[in-house]
């Protein structure tokens, strides 16, 4: 079986090691990857500030391309729920909404497509370390997929999970929130990451590339010596 790969711009910009982890991730469970080229910005940030106008050309690239996928897979929750949005961007007989829900509806989040799609959770996967997961609103209330990045991640042996004292609580990013009310922004990261500091982690996982970049920024300013890790990363675990 093969899957496309869509990779978001904050892992091809930022968090390359990311998208290289999903693909081994991919590997390991028996599905070839295959990356597309031609893949933009998904216009998730423009759809958040009203401007449907900007993402609309996005929407028709996205399922151009896409378009002949079995599968198509992305390591980022919120980037695979605005994909899941494309078909509300056009008329009801405008032709692109058919295409747009039929790319739409085998759009799926890494964890997500492994545990609902494949059935896997034990990959085979090592990572001796104590961990606390932070789950991102948009894995888990947008799509629902918490439950899969936990079951994927209980069966990493050598990972002892630790809970947060607040596993609820965002981070803080929200993509244009964080942009717009800053102050309540970083008001909001103090208190998960003092959270995850109380929690005696030395590893901090996320399946969203937002997060982990906001995450991350907080602990290196902070001089914390806790390692943030995306999900893939994780379950990639010695082949890296």
């Amino acid at each position: 079986m093969e899957a496309f790969l869509f990779i978001p711009c904050l892992v091809e910009h930022v968090l390359p090691q990311v998208g290289e982890a999903t693909a081994v991730v991919l590997s390991r469970a028996g599905v070839a990857p295959v990356l597309p080229k031609g893949q933009t910005c998904c216009g998730q940030f423009a759809y958040k500030r009203g401007r449907s106008d900007l993402v609309r050309p996005l929407a028709r690239r996205f399922v151009e391309i896409f378009a002949d996928a079995p599968a198509v897979v992305c390591p980022s929750g919120s980037c695979t729920a605005m994909v899941r949005r494309y078909p509300s961007l056009f008329a009801e007989g405008d032709p692109w909404r058919a295409r747009a829900e039929a790319v739409a509806a085998k759009t799926f989040e890494l964890g997500q497509f492994l545990v609902e799609q494949l059935g896997i959770v034990d990959l085979g996967a090592r990572f001796a370390a104590r961990a606390t997961l932070h789950a991102s609103c948009q894995t888990t209330r947008v799509l629902g997929a918490g439950s899969a990045t936990e079951a994927l991640l209980a069966k990493v042996a050598g990972l002892s999970l630790v809970p947060l004292a607040r596993p609820e609580n965002c981070c803080g990013f929200g993509g244009a929130f964080s942009v717009d009310y800053p102050e309540v922004s970083q008001a909001i990261l103090a208190e998960k990451i003092a959270d995850i500091v109380a929690s005696e982690a030395d590893v901090v996982i996320t399946a969203e590339p937002s997060c982990l970049v906001n995450i991350a920024s907080a602990l290196a300013k902070r001089e914390l010596p806790i390692r943030p890790l995306h999900l893939a990363e994780v379950l990639a675990g010695e082949a890296l």
